[in-house]
């Protein structure tokens, strides 16, 4: 396979997909100088619960969402097995696909925060590189609570107070973590969807085509 250089890899539910995801893909891009972001809707997400668009609408809607950025693509990698959306076979599997790449799978801070609570966190966490987006309600001092990470307090205190944009630390694996901080925008999928809920207007929130797909569908309405 042909070598596309510096990949950055978006997994999420993305339900739905919406301008905080999409601002916070082209930073990481323009700052890493990745050649692209593939966007990589679950299939079946293992730890998501309460109301979810079907994964096709949903993948759908990725698709919308990034159709006019030479930067973005899509990828349906999880739609092609009948299983949990584990990330640690999904990133296994995309490393084998793209043997000459330079792969980064970008994470919000609250996920990776998370991440322990994931399958087989290890495998992620040595396979490939990690960033590390940090948004509200989110703060880099957060990182300090994660098993996985060699930072002191004193460190991530002195990143928020300073004007760098980026920062780079330590797994306990020996392992880079690259944290990058992302324009604040507080948007979010269970606000959207709330909004829907109560009968309200999601507009600016979110690609006008994929406000139109949502509302023809009948999507997240009470």
């Amino acid at each position: 396979m042909k070598s596309s250089g510096r990949i950055g890899l978006f997994g999420g539910t993305f339900n739905p997909v919406h301008y905080a995801h999409l601002r916070a893909a082209e930073e990481v891009a323009r700052s890493l100088m990745f050649d692209k972001v593939l966007f990589i809707p679950a299939h079946n997400p293992p730890l998501k619960k309460g109301v979810l668009a079907s994964p096709e609408e949903r993948l759908q809607m990725v698709r919308m969402a990034v159709e006019d950025n030479p930067l973005f693509e899509v990828s349906d990698i999880e739609f092609e097995r009948n299983e949990l959306s584990y990330s640690a076979y999904t990133l296994k599997e995309l490393k084998e696909r793209h043997p000459e790449d330079d792969l980064y799978f970008i994470l919000g801070l609250d996920a990776f925060l998370d991440i322990v609570n994931w399958y087989d966190p290890e495998s992620i966490l040595e396979c490939i590189n990690l960033v590390v987006i940090s948004r509200p309600p989110g703060h880099i001092k957060d990182l300090t609570s994660s098993p996985f990470v060699e930072i002191s307090a004193e460190s991530a205190s002195i990143f928020e107070r300073s004007s760098l944009s980026r920062y780079e630390t330590k797994l306990k694996n020996g392992n880079s973590l690259l944290v990058l901080n992302v324009t604040p925008m507080n948007i979010s999928a269970t606000l959207i969807r709330n909004l829907l809920g109560d009968g309200k207007s999601i507009k600016y929130l979110l690609p006008e085509k994929v406000e139109s797909f949502i509302m023809s569908n009948g999507l997240y309405a009470r």
